[in-house]
């Protein structure tokens, strides 16, 4: 599967980040292997995958705080590490957790940042901060030490010095890490709305729901190498689906679906009759691929009787879980 179509941006290739072969080694171990990565410009992006699959060490060489050991990267269709002068200033990153001086305020503290950057302008600074710390929710507390901060307030204001100047790539590194469900929602209404002002939002996650909840894109990692990218939808439909039936006919109702091409799997016995399923193919054509409808004319005429009939897809977290034979995290 490719992530390249079905989000139009400014790139000439519509992509904001594109990687080919992008390797990272650590001595003998390979953390991330022949990563082929393309994300949509005006996507929010889910960079999924178990804890130690890859994902931080990939963010690192995105932003140009890890070398890769083979490959290439393009950011905003720049060739990287030789744009970074000119590309960076147009991506706000947040990596690992924000780190703030706990005595200052939330606005001493984006001042002092701000200060850092070579291409800040001081004289729109004061203006900047404070629209910044507007935006992410934080104008009631700007004047507040950081140290009083809740972890969701940290995160936001880690989230406005990314913003601090317009950007047009936002990459966050598990940004809901550790927040309670307030904080969590915050974050992705947060989300939600940079993408709504045409901002590519990349967003590292081991949290299928919050993936789920606001990204359009998704990529999984497993174990350093990609194992799928593409639409959400994309992926939830290249999941298998499978028949359940209901009645009190199984010994014929498993004949005349062996006809159909179909291998069918006794079930447990319901007041109403046994359960009967099978799997149908995921390809048009072939064995197993007969019509829901074809399905149930082709019992009633072998006199089955059916008390329930429905088609049933593997969720995103079974297909997911398929992958990369891991597990994830789903709720918050």
């Amino acid at each position: 599967m490719t992530g390249a179509a079905g989000v139009p941006g400014g790139r000439t290739d519509g992509l904001s980040i594109q990687t080919r072969g992008l390797t990272k080694r650590f001595g003998q171990q390979v953390a991330v292997d022949s990563l082929d990565l393309a994300v949509p410009s005006g996507a929010v992006f889910g960079f999924l995958g178990p804890n130690g699959s890859g994902k931080t060490t990939t963010i690192r060489m995105l932003l140009g705080l890890a070398a890769a050991s083979e490959g290439t990267v393009k950011l905003l269709g720049r060739e990287m590490p030789g744009s970074f002068q000119d590309v960076l200033p147009r991506v706000g990153a947040l990596v690992e957790g924000p780190a703030f001086y706990p005595f200052l305020s939330g606005t001493a503290n984006l001042h002092r940042l701000d200060a850092a950057g070579r291409h800040a302008d001081p004289g729109t600074r004061t203006a900047r901060v404070a629209r910044a710390l507007e935006r992410v929710g934080l104008g009631h507390a700007a004047g507040k030490r950081v140290h009083a901060y809740s972890l969701g307030m940290k995160q936001r204001l880690g989230i406005a010095n990314a913003l601090l100047s317009r950007r047009e790539l936002l990459v966050l590194d598990e940004p809901t890490n550790g927040l309670d469900p307030q904080g969590t929602r915050e974050v992705r209404n947060l989300v939600r709305s940079l993408a709504a002002d045409g901002t590519t939002v990349f967003v590292s996650s081991h949290l299928l729901a919050e993936v789920e909840q606001i990204c359009t894109h998704a990529a999984v990692m497993s174990a350093g190498r990609l194992v799928a990218q593409g639409p959400l939808a994309e992926l939830r439909r290249s999941g298998s689906s499978r028949i359940r039936l209901v009645t009190p006919d199984p010994g014929p109702a498993s004949s005349a679906l062996a006809r159909l091409g179909l291998e069918p799997v006794p079930g447990p016995v319901q007041p109403d009759g046994d359960v009967v399923t099978a799997a149908l193919a995921s390809s048009n054509t072939g064995a197993g691929r007969a019509a829901p409808e074809d399905i149930v004319a082709e019992l009633v005429k072998a006199g089955v009787r059916v008390r329930g009939f429905a088609v049933e897809r593997e969720s995103l977290e079974d297909r997911f879980v398929e992958l990369t034979g891991e597990g994830f995290d789903v709720a918050q």
